[in-house]
């Protein structure tokens, strides 16, 4: 019984897996640097998206902006 629930969770697991990887994630530029980052893995604040929380920090004042 506890191996057919752990091969119903294991499946299950595959499934949710394939599914995020069926959904391409968005990669956005830093406003400061300019590097692309997956949006999952960047920072964002009202006034933009940044590749790390010391780029948020200081702003878009690195690409002239």
């Amino acid at each position: 019984m506890r191996r057919a629930l752990q091969r119903m969770g294991d499946a299950a697991r595959k499934a949710r897996r394939q599914d995020r990887l069926d959904e391409p994630e968005r990669v956005l530029a830093c406003a400061h640097c300019g590097v692309h980052v997956p949006e999952s893995e960047g920072v964002r604040d009202g006034s933009g998206f940044y590749c790390c929380e010391a780029h948020r920090q200081q702003g878009d004042t690195g690409r002239g902006g």
